[in-house]
């Protein structure tokens, strides 16, 4: 076995020159040449396919062998390998220390990686860094002693978890952002209602517009935490099917408008462009959200280029796009040709209230409402963008089959008569009190429920209704939603009106057993009360 690790260490021309050696060395007619020459090929066979570098080195680092997954894994031919220090394949500060560890290795026998294998960092022939696995083991031969280093590539390994780690940490923001937004909205709800109630009490023109000036405020709050829950992927959307073409055009005027005129804007359409089901209003805020922040980010000017495609997502394509499910999506992009993004503000840009704007220019919510609108119809949301070279945002939306777009017709709607009598079915003491008193000023007799239990028992003590005003959320172990089912089901005739400060249930699998109820956001005005009463009621 002793001629094989000779030729196998000694030689450094290469594989197949070092099988030529051992071969002309060989005798045909001895057995034991030939299979020795038989392993031979066998190992090189091994070492040529092996998925993993592999390089050995002599005690004082020089390279004695590589194969070539190694030369692939750092860019260099095989040549340039041997007989050089393997310290050249390091970044520094490893590249000036290596020969230290070898040495206080063969003087101390202290290991930091013999025998054990750690991650450490690799340097490519271009210069870049990347994250191995390097696995060392120690052989003697000929009184010598020699290293065998086996390298794992883990930049794809990384990669995935940089993903996973970060669509975790944008679950958990959104589950928080959502919570925050629902009880604010909660708040919102009694502090708008209590000040129309007031507002209307006033007798002053200073009293009424300091009530006014309060109500601004709190529509303002509202707008905000709207914008949460569009990132917490709960805002209440109202989907229709467009195409995104037709919606572009229809918004260019004003988005020229927006830029102003040292920035060019230009529409690369796709002709038959798929329709998708989105809500309307949602798109546009995205695109112009997306043109402010581009013209913020083109002070000198620049061009701002929207485009719509088709795009087929396979299963490849759809790990790029975490997890996003493979098939037909329509893709609308917003580019610019401004400053760009360092990688560490394009990795938190969707995070909600991150932003690099100056004090007072913006909220951070922009992107962030993006990705959760993006998320909530099913599709996603991406940035690519670099210093110097422009950003790219990318919107994934699915595909609505072959179907025209389609406009619920919204009715005029008389208001309901006087005298007709609404359970309340609220948890929040003091929305409840505000609701009862918002309802009996528009007419309406009511009765009160504190949860959807208590409010079953009221409906099975017969008791004379026309409407059941619920909340979603709610203590008790049944949901607004539940609530309502069991309404349907026991009480057909008995319309039901649902309130919430997001409509998360509707995105449940079975919210389609609801999809025909109408749902009141928090916070809301009197006058959308009324309406939605009003209708709630003749649809009845």
């Amino acid at each position: 076995m002793c001629p094989t690790l000779l030729v196998i260490e000694r030689n450094r021309v290469g594989w197949a020159h070092r099988i030529c050696w051992l071969e002309s060395t060989v005798i045909s007619s001895d057995p034991d040449h030939t299979a020795l020459l038989g392993q031979a090929r066998k190992l090189q066979a091994m070492l040529e396919s092996a998925v993993d570098g592999i390089i050995t080195i002599d005690g004082a680092g020089i390279i004695t062998t590589v194969n070539p997954a190694a030369a692939r894994l750092f860019g260099y031919p095989e040549s340039e390998f041997l007989g050089r220090n393997v310290h050249f394949l390091m970044p520094e500060p490893y590249h000036s220390a290596h020969d230290g560890y070898i040495a206080n290795y063969r003087s101390t026998g202290a290991r930091k990686i013999i025998g054990i294998g750690r991650e450490v960092t690799g340097r490519r022939q271009d210069g870049s860094t990347f994250p191995m696995h390097l696995a060392v083991s120690e052989f003697e031969m000929d009184g010598r002693v020699h290293f065998t280093g086996i390298i794992h590539d883990l930049s794809n390994q990384k990669a995935t978890e940089q993903a996973l780690r970060h669509a975790n940490k944008m679950e958990a923001m959104g589950q928080l952002t959502g919570g925050i937004a629902h009880d604010f909205n909660n708040l919102l709800t009694v502090i708008i209602g209590n000040l129309e109630m007031l507002e209307a009490k006033l007798t002053t023109t200073g009293q009424r517009e300091l009530a006014t000036e309060a109500l601004e405020a709190a529509d303002l709050g509202a707008r905000l935490t709207a914008r949460l829950l569009a990132f917490a992927r709960r805002s209440h959307l109202e989907p229709e099917v467009v195409n995104l073409n037709d919606f572009v055009l229809g918004l260019t005027d004003m988005l020229h408008r927006t830029m102003g005129s040292t920035i060019s804007l230009s529409n690369a359409l796709t002709p038959r462009l798929w329709s998708t089901r989105i809500d309307p209003s949602q798109v546009e805020s995205a695109l112009v959200n997306l043109s402010v922040n581009a013209r913020d980010a083109m002070p000198g000017g620049g061009r701002l280029i929207i485009e719509t495609s088709n795009v087929t997502v396979d299963a490849p394509m759809s790990e790029d796009l975490d997890g996003l499910a493979p098939g037909d999506y329509v893709r609308l992009s917003v580019a610019d040709t401004g400053q760009g993004m360092p990688p560490e503000v394009r990795e938190r840009a969707f995070e909600p209230f991150f932003t690099t704007k100056e004090t007072g220019r913006g909220t951070g919510l922009g992107l962030s409402m993006i990705y959760g609108f993006a998320k909530q119809s099913g599709g996603y949301a991406t940035i690519y963008s670099e210093p110097g070279r422009g950003t790219t945002v990318n919107i994934y939306l699915p595909r609505h089959g072959s179907a025209e777009p389609q406009v619920d017709a919204i009715d005029n709607v008389e208001p309901a008569l006087v005298g007709k009598t609404i359970l309340v079915v609220e948890d929040d003491p003091r929305v409840r009190r505000l609701t009862v008193n918002r309802l009996e000023t528009l007419g309406y007799a009511t009765l009160v429920a504190g949860d959807a239990h208590e409010a079953l028992a009221i409906l099975s003590s017969g008791a004379a209704l026309d409407l059941v005003f619920t909340d979603l959320v709610m203590p008790g172990g049944l949901s607004g939603y539940e609530l309502a089912h069991r309404v349907a089901t026991q009480w057909p005739d008995l319309p039901v009106l649902l309130t919430s400060g997001y409509a998360d249930e509707l995105v449940r699998r079975d919210a389609d057993a609801i999809s025909h109820l109408k749902v009141l956001s928090k916070p809301y005005r009197q006058a959308d009360l009324a309406k939605a009463i009003a209708d709630a009621l003749e649809r009845d």
